[in-house]
């Protein structure tokens, strides 16, 4: 995050040319609202993986862990609104024998 005009750069992109969605972009913009910072800097993040909805997530996530830094006084508030927590689901490993993480192959009784 850079003090500036506030804008906001995804994978060289602007924020409204890279999400599509409104609701999206409204919940990238989320933290900067909360803590106060809405034009105060600017943002230029790479995302990768994952679809737009976790992209988005990540990128809320990655913003409030800026403004935490910038200010630690906007740690309560962030906190607050949920936006410090990680999501901690991962994809499961896959297991010799089967076919996916879970998947056996099927079962032939003849």
């Amino acid at each position: 995050m850079i003090p500036g005009t506030g804008n906001i750069t995804v994978n060289k992109k602007d924020l409204n040319d890279y999400f599509g969605m409104e609701i999206v972009k409204r919940e990238v913009k989320r933290p900067l609202e909360v803590a106060g910072a809405e034009g105060k800097f600017d943002v230029v993040a790479t995302v990768r993986g994952g679809g737009f909805t976790g992209q988005a997530g990540a990128l809320r996530h990655g913003i409030s862990r800026a403004l935490c830094v910038a200010d630690p006084e906007n740690r309560p508030a962030l906190k607050a609104a949920g936006f410090l927590t990680r999501d901690p689901r991962m994809k499961e490993r896959k297991k010799y024998g089967l076919k996916k993480a879970r998947r056996a192959s099927q079962f032939s009784k003849r």
